[in-house]
């Protein structure tokens, strides 16, 4: 009983993380024109490239990273992930659809960069410490940690970096930069809160391990 009262508060904290995650996408990167690194910047360079439908890249590039996690997470992983990703798209989708609020700081460029860096990092780092993942890109980020030694929040930097910079012939010069700033501060937040309190000797926390 006090395992399942355990698993259950698992479960809200991470849904928790999840609509947060959501908020900040929203309400400051979309809000305020900051693009995308990692699945969702791929996706969108498809979009600009070859005019692939970004709903149907971020599929096909999440699909073979969950079928992955279920041989080496397991079962209890793999729902997680797939319950914490489809409760982010559910959440930005009522965010984007419903919320009156605003945060215009298109005059505040550096401090939307801060912000959403701060907000998106905590959020994403809550949803990897109580065993979710909100696409395949989170659950890569675990799996090359796990292997090479590197925090999850250097992978998340390295991978966000990466679709950026190639972003680059696409997007405006200064919405890539202030977006590179954004992940740098969101890969540094992520782990901190994912690493907080961890035992140095594992790579990742029980939740997560539990198969």
């Amino acid at each position: 009983m006090r395992r399942k009262q355990t698993q259950v508060q698992q479960l809200i904290v991470m849904l928790l993380g999840t609509f947060l995650l959501a908020f900040s996408y929203y309400h400051i990167n979309f809000q305020n024109n900051l693009s995308e690194g990692g699945f969702m910047g791929l996706a969108l360079l498809g979009k600009y490239a070859f005019n692939l439908s970004p709903s149907v890249t971020i599929l096909l590039l999440d699909i073979p990273v969950f079928f992955i996690a279920l041989f080496v997470k397991g079962r209890r992983f793999l729902y997680n992930a797939i319950l914490a990703s489809t409760a982010f798209s559910v959440f930005y989708e009522l965010c984007e659809r419903f919320s009156p609020i605003v945060l215009d700081l298109s005059h505040h460029m550096l401090a939307a960069a801060i912000l959403s860096g701060l907000a998106t990092g905590f959020s994403a780092g809550i949803v990897l410490r109580f065993g979710g993942a909100t696409g395949g890109e989170d659950i890569l980020s675990l799996f090359i940690s796990k292997h090479t030694g590197l925090s999850v929040g250097s992978i998340f930097i390295l991978i966000d970096a990466t679709v950026l910079l190639i972003s680059l012939f696409f997007l405006p010069f200064a919405e890539v930069m202030y977006t590179l700033l954004a992940v740098g501060i969101a890969g540094k937040v992520i782990t901190w809160t994912f690493e907080y309190g961890k035992d140095s000797n594992k790579d990742v926390p029980a939740a997560v391990h539990v198969a």
